[in-house]
């Protein structure tokens, strides 16, 4: 049995965490305590395109500004 027909079909959610870091998260499943709905929706791919360009700097926020400087 091939997963991978089932991942195309799966609608994913891009999410963002306190810190500023992105994932994707399928549409049927509860979001993880600490994870928001970053507005972008769509297939795997798309979401993870848009994950890299809204995510430009890796490190936590929690970091500090003057660390990330």
């Amino acid at each position: 049995m091939s997963t991978g027909s089932r991942s195309s079909e799966t609608l994913y959610e891009v999410v963002v965490n306190r810190d500023g870091q992105y994932s994707t998260w399928p549409v049927f499943k509860v979001l993880p305590q600490g994870w928001a709905k970053a507005g972008k929706q769509g297939a795997k791919a798309a979401c993870l395109e848009f994950i890299g360009t809204a995510w430009t700097d890796m490190r936590p926020t929690s970091l500090g500004a003057s660390v990330r400087r």
